[in-house]
């Protein structure tokens, strides 16, 4: 990959291991006993303690959300690596819910540590909705702290990465935990109900499956000269791989997981693709590409197309079409034409707090609801698709899987120097297809 690379030991793994290591996780899930009550109500009262990692504006939305799953529910604890945006959200937060948002100044935590002192701060409910490369280290402290996680994806930028999280989702399953992830669409009401006539058979076999995300890019933040350059690309992380990973793994994730729910979460046999930069240039957009098309093959034959974009002024459109031997589903329209017309009437209701108020539902009926299985999956088949485009090799899913290329540093501080450098012009390295090696 075009990123410098942080080598970690890890398993050899293939893509039957990874399957009966998920379907093991999928076997056990909601089967645990009833441990999970243990934590909510804390101190013999009825309010459910959230704290808060990430204060960016997802974070904040993600906390409204949880907020609106119930009046029974606090936020107490926020943590940002930046004091300005703990400061913005907590004041942003309480005009909006006055009554739940009970975090004092020594709730309030800045820093690279500032992640413990959220879990360690006597909350029952963590919401992760920081960059995304610390999404693995920061749900495997919430699930051995004991804390109920909702997780923002992509869930890893690497395949060691993802290995983790599989195996913090199994240990979070064991101890009774509830993990909900970000991949919103599988809680969207239109969706849900659209997929279920999918799987009865509405449209027949499926034959090919057409995910596409085109639409602008990441706001991008201009270089302050008082920043650091570390400073600089973690406020900006939108634009680097090594903080966010491309847009496969920030955008198409949430359509090609749609597709993966369409197969059953079974992960492809192999990938291609095409990608590059041609609209967005400066240092401002990091090392990220603007465009990637991937082409994931499925053992039964089926082909899933993964289309981004990510430009500015160019035709946008974000749409799911599944084909089948009878008929198109279109997934984000609630719509079947074919064999068996259909359209959706039911509530639209909102992905964004469904996902909350299961979360927190299980909680309270201390039955709990893991989607590890699919959230290590989906984020998995996100970087092939990153791999493909930026190699330009076909890959197998055995080949990603055991990738060594990872984002983990060895520590983190303001003192360090970031893995990605700029040239003297600014500007930073990219992949090149055919030229960057995977590894």
């Amino acid at each position: 990959m075009a990123t410098p690379q942080h080598p970690v030991a890890i398993q050899t793994t293939n893509r039957r291991q990874f399957l009966k290591d998920s379907s093991t996780l999928a076997g056990s899930a909601l089967a645990i006993g009833l441990p999970l009550a243990r934590s909510v109500h804390a101190a013999g009262n009825d309010v459910i303690k959230v704290g808060l990692i990430g204060c960016g504006g997802r974070g904040s939305g993600a906390a409204v959300n949880a907020m609106n799953a119930g009046s029974d529910i606090q936020l107490v604890a926020m943590a940002d690596i930046f004091a300005d945006k703990v400061k913005s959200s907590r004041e942003r937060l309480k005009k909006i819910k006055p009554d739940q948002v009970a975090v004092d100044d020594d709730r309030c935590f800045v820093g690279f540590d500032g992640y413990r002192q959220v879990i360690d701060s006597g909350i029952d409910v963590v919401i992760i909705a920081c960059a995304s490369h610390f999404h693995p280290a920061y749900l495997k402290t919430a699930v051995d702290a004991g804390k109920h996680i909702f997780c923002e994806k992509p869930h890893s930028l690497d395949a060691p990465g993802v290995k983790r999280v599989l195996a913090t989702c199994e240990e979070a399953e064991k101890k009774g935990l509830s993990v909900v992830s970000g991949l919103c669409n599988r809680f969207h009401p239109v969706v849900r109900e659209t997929m279920k006539r999918v799987k009865d058979g509405a449209i027949g076999e499926i034959v090919t499956i057409q995910e596409t995300y085109a639409v602008g890019p990441y706001h991008a933040i201009g270089r302050n000269p008082e920043w650091t350059e570390f400073e600089w690309q973690m406020r900006n992380w939108y634009h680097f791989n090594w903080l966010a990973g491309d847009q496969c793994l920030q955008q198409l994730i949430h359509s090609i997981d749609k597709g993966a729910w369409a197969m059953d979460d079974e992960p492809p046999v192999k990938a291609w693709g095409i990608g590059g930069r041609a609209a967005c240039f400066g240092p401002m957009y990091g090392d990220l590409f603007d465009h990637q098309a991937i082409v994931y093959e499925y053992a039964n034959g089926v082909r899933m197309f993964g289309l981004c974009r990510n430009q500015i002024g160019a035709y946008q459109e974000l749409t799911d079409k599944i084909y089948g031997t009878k008929g198109i589903a279109h997934l984000l329209k609630g719509r079947i034409e074919g064999e068996n017309e259909w359209s959706y009437t039911g509530p639209q209701g909102n992905m964004y707090d469904v996902e909350h108020q299961e979360l927190f539902a299980a909680i309270r009926a201390g039955k709990p609801v893991n989607n590890g299985v699919y959230m290590a999956r989906s984020t998995m088949l996100a970087l092939l698709g990153q791999f493909v485009c930026h190699t330009g090799k076909e890959l197998t899913w055995d080949q990603a899987i055991n990738s060594q290329y990872s984002v983990e540093l060895d520590r983190y501080d303001w003192n360090i120097e970031p893995p990605l450098k700029s040239n003297e012009k600014g500007e930073y390295e990219i992949a090149v297809p055919g030229i960057t090696k995977f590894v």
